[in-house]
């Protein structure tokens, strides 16, 4: 009788451990780091509308706005923490998070090998088509000639340094000549001025440079996404398995507001600012 009794009872708590019934809450981030004295510090580029630029309108953190900003709000309310964003040049975005600097990076970010290695990612989100699908842009008078990745062949191509279009790039277009860039607003100028002969972007990226820029259009061409490039992850340091799994817990609610958030965005009026590594304007555009 003891035996069967010992028995149901390992099998209880068998059960117990497998599907999770007594597997504790996560301690709320705010809690146990007070060392950040309860302010959440995440970095960003606002140089790539609709998911993060600027409000001309506003001033200091609430000049920041686009669906990464209010994902990024959502966030900080989540965890009753005060929020501070710290904008810098993308790069310097993900090294940030990399030395422990903020707490994590929101900016637009694709799944990536490198990324996986680095840092410990989010999961996926869902913004619009502003990673679903990556094209080339290029003005208009060259549309046709970069339409195809034989007509490419040889073509100045520029993707942001450390990006996912640098990836593709690479990967789907081994004859052009690849050249990274650090700033989204400046490449775009020089496309207008013939230092590039296309830019690689994500269709949220184009639309919002093609309405400014009306010499501007996409090439046609269209990389081949493997389904993990879907949607969008946030960057945290792989030290902080505990405030990745609250994040994560937080986007599965968020995932209520995204359409509503990528259609705001969109119709936000702003410009897009670019900052160095020490978060200084270094040049914006309307």
């Amino acid at each position: 009788m003891r035996k069967f009794i010992a028995f149901v009872l390992l099998l209880v708590m068998t059960v117990g451990l497998f599907c999770g019934c007594n597997r504790p809450e996560p301690a709320n981030y705010a809690e146990s780091a007070p060392e950040r004295d309860g302010v959440l510090r995440i970095s960003t580029s606002p140089d790539f509308a609709p998911m993060v630029f600027v409000d001309p309108t506003k001033s200091g953190q609430d000049q920041f706005v686009g669906f990464d900003i209010t994902l990024a709000k959502f966030i900080a309310e989540e965890l009753n923490m005060e929020l501070e964003i710290m904008p810098m040049d993308f790069n310097s975005c993900q090294m940030a998070v990399y030395a422990g600097t903020v707490d994590m990076s929101i900016s637009g970010y694709a799944w990536s090998a490198e990324r996986e290695e680095k840092y410990s990612l989010s999961d996926n989100y869902y913004a619009g088509n502003s990673a679903d699908s990556q094209v080339l842009i290029t003005l208009k008078e060259n549309a046709d000639r970069f339409s195809t990745a034989e007509g490419l062949s040889g073509a100045l191509v520029g993707a942001q340094n450390a990006s996912l279009q640098q990836l593709l790039v690479t990967e789907q277009l081994p004859e052009a000549e690849l050249d990274l860039f650090t700033d989204l607003d400046l490449a775009v100028l020089m496309l207008l001025n013939g230092d590039f002969d296309c830019i690689a972007v994500s269709e949220g990226n184009a639309e919002a440079i093609i309405a400014i820029h009306e010499d501007v259009v996409r090439s046609g061409f269209r990389f081949e996404l493997d389904q993990r490039h879907m949607g969008n992850v946030i960057l945290l340091n792989k030290e902080n398995a505990e405030l990745t799994e609250q994040v994560n817990q937080i986007l599965e609610k968020a995932s209520a507001y995204y359409d509503q958030w990528y259609a705001e965005a969109k119709s936000t009026a702003g410009i897009q600012v670019t900052y160095d590594a020490e978060g200084n304007v270094v040049g914006q555009s309307e």
